[in-house]
This record gives structure tokens, C-alpha cells and sequence, in this order.
């Protein structure tokens, strides 16, 4: 418990700060509490949640210079692509000097946004297209799909480099994964039901019933994805997604509102319970069905 209590107390300083010395003080006590709870005493929960408020830092520094420079004319595109720099630059030296995971994932996934932005602004350059993601939707899902991907790559490069997860490398790939696990998924879908976007460009995944069973099915193999890596991140990312679906086919049932969502909790919370509660035996179903030189790769079965 006394990470716990630090990182309490972490948080009422910064809300007590923030309110009365807004960002001037803020950043020298995020520093100050980081160099003396995470450089010396090397505590870990509150290694996450200084990190988490200096990114916030970074975030409403980055939106007020924005907003000055720009003002209100400024492009999303362009403006996700210069705050995914602000995070990059300024996450590399706090990372150099604490070497926290959650801060390596972050740049790392910071690189990514700007390489995903960077691309939808070239390409608004080339085809002359105003927003490039409404107009090319197609072409928009592909390349956030490849973004994931390439992002999920390098997960599994930092996973396979720790098999027995006894270094940093370890806890990089953890967070690394819980933000590669939903972009991949949600590529996916909107790359798969493009079809039944709206007139607001928004998608209904799971609309109709066969909808409903497809995105079932990518949850599930999601799911034994992580059983594979024994990464838990893909199968917390599809949750809501699952709870969509199965909401859907109930409704398709015309089961009343409040039997249907109450169903789709229960179901939901079976699901995650079984999968949780059973993970070592599930796994050993999933990996044993791999070559013996991939089994080699992966975390050992418990």
C-alpha cells in the first residue's frame, strides 16, 4: 500500500498546485517529485502517474501554443501531427533521465501519431483534398491499419526480446500493446464496415445481425491472440466492441431495452470472468497447437 499512498498523495499536491500555480509550478514539482520518488526510491506506481501528469503537461502546453499560433483555423490533421511532435521531443529527455516504461511507449507511440499524420498531410497536399480522411475513407482505414500494425510490430519486437519478461523491455511491450491492441482492432473494423458508415461518416459497427457475428468473431480472435502472446491487452480491447455486438443481436431478438442490456453485461462480464479466471489453461489449448520453434519465442506456459 505505500505506492498506493504516495501516489494519493501525489495527486492531491498536483491538484492543489495546479489550481494555484497553474503550469508555471506544476512542471518543476512534477520533476522534483519524480527525481526523488522514481530516480531514488524507484517506486513504480507513482513512476506511472507522474508520467501521466507530465504528459498532461506537455498536452496543455501544446494546445495553449497551438491555439496562440493558430488559432481556431488550425487544421486537425495538422494539429495532431505538431502535438504528436510536442510529445516526441519533450518525452525523449524525461525518458533519458528515468527510464520509465510508460514514457518509452509513449514516444514511441508519439512517433507513430506523427507518422500517421504526416502521411494524411502529404496527401492532402497531393490530391488537393481539404480533409482526406472524410473524403478517401478507404484509403484513410488502410493506412491507420498499416499504422497499427507497425506499431503492433514493434510490441512484439520488445516482447520477443524478454521472453521470460525479467527486464524493462518487458513492461515497454505491456503498454506498447494496450495502445497497439485497440488501434489494431478498431483499423480492422472500420476497414471492414466502411459500408455501413453514415451519412455522418460515423460507423455503426455491428448494425446488422451477420455484422453483429463478424465482429464477434475478429473479438475472438483477438482474444486467442493474446492467449498466444500472453498479452491480456487483446482481450480488454475488444470489450466494447463484443458488448456492441451482442447488444445488437439481442435487439435484433426484440428483446425489451432493459432485458437486452443487462444481457450484455452479464455476457460480457461471463466472458471476461472465464477467460481471466481460466487464462493458464486456455493458453496451454492456444499454444499448443503452435510449431515447436515458435513455442520457443513465446513466454513459457505456466
Amino acid at each position: 500500500f505505500h505506492d498506493i499512498l504516495i501516489t494519493i498523495g501525489i495527486c492531491i499536491v498536483m491538484a492543489g498546485l495546479w489550481g494555484i500555480g497553474s503550469l508555471i509550478v506544476a512542471l518543476p514539482a512534477i520533476l522534483v517529485l519524480t527525481e526523488i520518488l522514481v530516480k531514488q526510491q524507484r517506486l513504480a506506481l507513482p513512476a506511472v502517474v507522474l508520467t501521466l501528469f507530465y504528459c498532461f503537461w506537455v498536452f496543455v502546453i501544446g494546445t495553449a501554443g497551438l491555439d496562440a499560433l493558430y488559432g481556431p483555423d488550425l487544421e486537425p490533421v495538422l494539429g495532431a501531427c505538431l502535438m504528436a511532435l510536442a510529445f516526441a521531443v519533450m518525452l525523449l529527455p524525461f525518458y533519458s533521465r528515468y527510464r520509465i516504461p510508460l514514457a518509452l511507449s509513449l514516444w514511441i507511440a508519439s512517433l507513430s501519431c506523427m507518422l500517421l499524420s504526416g502521411v494524411f498531410l502529404l496527401l492532402t497536399q497531393v490530391t488537393g483534398e481539404p480533409d482526406i480522411i472524410t473524403a478517401r475513407p478507404m484509403l484513410s482505414s488502410a493506412i491507420s491499419l498499416v499504422s497499427a500494425l507497425i506499431l503492433f510490430g514493434v510490441a512484439m519486437a520488445y516482447d520477443l526480446s524478454d521472453r521470460f519478461r525479467v527486464t524493462r523491455r518487458s513492461d515497454v511491450a505491456f503498454w506498447l500493446h494496450l495502445a497497439a491492441a485497440p488501434a489494431l482492432l478498431y483499423a480492422i473494423l472500420a476497414f471492414m464496415f466502411l459500408r455501413d458508415s453514415n451519412s455522418d461518416g460515423i460507423l455503426d459497427l455491428g448494425k446488422r445481425s451477420p455484422d453483429a457475428v463478424v465482429v464477434v468473431f475478429m473479438v475472438a480472435v483477438f482474444m486467442v491472440i493474446g492467449l498466444i502472446i500472453d498479452r491480456r491487452a487483446f482481450v480488454t480491447s475488444g470489450l466494447v466492441s463484443l458488448g456492441l455486438a451482442t447488444a445488437s443481436v439481442l435487439r435484433e431478438m426484440k428483446a425489451a431495452p432493459e432485458t437486452y442490456i443487462f444481457s450484455t453485461l452479464l455476457i460480457v462480464g461471463l466472458v471476461v470472468l472465464t477467460i481471466g479466471t481460466g487464462w493458464p489453461y486456455f493458453r496451454r489449448l492456444a499454444v499448443g497447437a503452435l510449431p515447436a520453434a515458435l513455442k520457443h519465442k513465446l513466454p513459457p506456459v505456466r
